[in-house]
């Protein structure tokens, strides 16, 4: 095992492959770079700052951002440097979270991005003791500047460099609070070997070379993207970071930007399918059928697979005059994406890897940070309906029980990347990391199987969450992530839950999509009036029932929906008015909020 730093990273791209453009943002439509000579100086600056205000290693400094900047980047490897942990938190969780969050951490500082975020900390700030002061990064004016950590730059760094020198691949690096959904958020402890592991098997798989351009938008509040920022740092490519209202569009950052890879969830990805699919729509009859046949195409696309003959040219028409298009729309340069934190429609990833546009799937958890399996992009290296091989140095174990099918059963793990616990929660620890047959295993309360795939492999395939098998009054335990995600493959669905705990039957709450529901009802003559008035419309409740009885066959009658119920209000993770959104900042749903949320319609749906 590596005896790396997360630190030395920036200090091996100083010295083996510094860049001008390391690290930037847009600032007022332009972009602005840190070189990494000034990334590393800055954070020497910020170390020797952060240690005369009295910090030592072992205290924690929390942050929130909306979006990340080249400064938080800045002050997370100041932080690394000296041993004093970093909290990042997300920023879509309530003032009570941050409360909870800062008072179980003892947070002795915060940094804040832009937004609300400054009041939601400093409204949690006048009941958490240990918080001193909150500071900002770039684009506030109501606290100190982040600027104001920094030591000047002829500071004495010895006392930095002593420390650095005395941090060990396992000691603690961070603690990341898990977006639950139930119950409070717990500190997941995070050492430089757990990350530093996730490093190298991503330095591995992603086909990424020095001075390529990533655009970063995901949240580093999850490891997810904190792990593939300093993967890109590894490989000395150069990062942009901007937010996901800004891709898109013929003035978007994929087009200016062109980047070469980036790591994206499920969702952006339905939503950018779901927006070539309109485009598809507006053209005219011959180009609206070629684009058509194309998409039908692409339903036939698997990985290594070699058309030849007149299938081939039919794939070579399809990429000159379809495909081509959807490539030049993400830049023209993208050699790979990844995508993670829930799964990803089979038909959503046929359309991009048809149009040459590599995205392979993997899986983890923040308590392994985060990945377990991934398909990778080598021939050989993937296959469809899975989350791909254990990662080198992983051994996977499926547990089998009464309420799983043959060959299935939750996923236990052991890994390199096992966290070493909750921050002061022993008991859930131990929950976690279970004691089986006299080893700790990772029990990641996911459900799945093994199966043969290409080059001899055992390929992981997620079937459901444990915890949420449900379980009728008939007894029939039902699965309904299955149910729930091919729900979300039309494009008439934005978001759904199944229902059916201690109920006779199984239904679904099902929240439309708007643009999605608005084209069909263009097309069908159907006046548009609100989404609300148009859920009760007898023929938009007929389309969504027959989508329904089209994708029941595919479930054992336990499992098939009886009934429907169509929500106006899109699910979201958190509200305005404060109050508990309906999903995690990860975009899980939390079941027992719409449960009790939408507790009169369940009921009508049994009546």
């Amino acid at each position: 095992m590596t005896d790396i730093r997360l630190f030395d990273y920036l200090a091996d791209q100083l010295n083996s492959h510094p860049l001008e453009r390391a690290f930037g943002r847009k600032i007022d439509g332009k972009w602005q770079y840190l070189s990494t000579a000034q990334v590393a100086e800055l954070a020497n600056r910020a170390s020797r700052g952060l240690l005369d205000m009295g910090l030592r290693p072992g205290d924690k400094v929390a942050s929130v951002v909306y979006q990340t900047t080249p400064e938080w980047v800045v002050v997370d490897y100041a932080l690394l440097q000296i041993g004093v942990l970093h909290v990042p938190m997300y920023p879509t969780i309530s003032a009570r979270e941050y409360e909870y969050i800062l008072n179980e951490s003892e947070a002795t500082y915060c940094l804040v991005g832009d937004g609300d975020l400054y009041d939601k900390v400093a409204l949690a700030k006048t009941r958490t003791p240990a918080l001193k002061e909150i500071f900002s990064f770039p684009g506030r004016s109501d606290c100190r500047s982040w600027e104001a950590l920094l030591a000047p730059p002829d500071a004495d760094l010895a006392e930095v460099a002593r420390i650095s020198a005395g941090i060990r691949p396992d000691d603690l690096a961070t603690l990341i609070y898990t977006s639950g959904t139930t119950g409070n958020p717990k500190g997941v402890m995070l050492t430089h070997r757990n990350i530093v592991f996730n490093v190298e098997a991503l330095r591995r798989i992603a086909p990424i070379g020095p001075g390529d351009c990533i655009l970063s938008f995901l949240p580093v509040s999850h490891v997810y993207e904190r792990v593939a920022v300093y993967a890109y740092t590894a490989y000395s490519a150069s990062v942009a970071f901007t937010g996901t209202d800004n891709l898109g569009g013929e003035n978007g950052d994929l087009r200016s930007l062109r980047p070469h890879f980036f790591t994206c969830v499920p969702r952006l990805l339905e939503k950018v399918y779901d927006r070539i699919y309109d485009k598809g729509l507006e053209l005219g009859m011959i180009k609206r059928a070629l684009f058509f046949w194309a998409l039908r195409l692409a339903d036939h696309w698997d990985f290594d697979r070699q058309p030849r003959g007149l299938e081939a040219l039919k794939w070579w028409i399809a990429d000159r005059l379809i495909f081509s298009k959807w490539r030049e729309a993400l830049g023209g340069r993208v050699k790979a994406m990844i995508t993670a934190a829930s799964a990803c429609p089979m038909k959503v990833l046929r359309t991009f890897n048809a149009a040459g546009i590599p995205v392979r799937e993997g899986y983890g958890l923040t308590e392994a940070s985060p990945a377990l399996s991934f398909n990778g992009f080598q021939p050989g290296g993937a296959m469809l309906g899975t989350v791909g091989p254990a990662l080198d140095g992983v051994t996977l174990r499926i547990e089998a029980g009464p309420d799983f099918r043959p060959g299935e059963g939750e996923i236990l793990a052991q890994s390199p990347g096992v966290m070493k616990g909750y921050y002061k929660q022993p008991q859930q620890t131990a929950e976690m990391i279970r004691q089986v047959d006299g080893e700790p295993w990772l029990a990641t309360g996911d459900v799945g199987m093994l199966v043969d795939g290409p080059g001899g492999k055992k390929y992981l395939k997620i079937t459901d969450r444990k915890k949420e098998l449900l379980k009728t009054s008939g007894g029939k335990y039902v699965a309904p992530t299955p149910i729930e995600s091919m729900l979300k493959e039309h494009r008439l669905v934005e978001q759904a839950m199944v229902v059916g705990e201690n109920l006779k039957f199984v239904s679904a709450l099902i929240v439309p999509s708007a643009d999605g529901l608005k084209a069909w009802c263009e097309k069908h003559g159907i006046p548009w009036t609100t989404l609300e008035e148009m859920i009760r419309h007898p023929k938009v409740l007929e389309r969504y029932w027959k989508l329904i009885e089209r994708i029941n066959p595919n479930f054992s009658h336990p499992e098939q929906i009886k009934k429907f119920t169509l929500l106006s209000g899109v699910w979201e993770p958190a509200k305005s008015d404060g109050s508990e959104g309906e999903l995690t900042p990860t975009l899980k749903l939390k079941r027992r909020v719409i449960l009790a949320k939408f507790a009169a319609e369940i009921e009508a749906m049994y009546q």
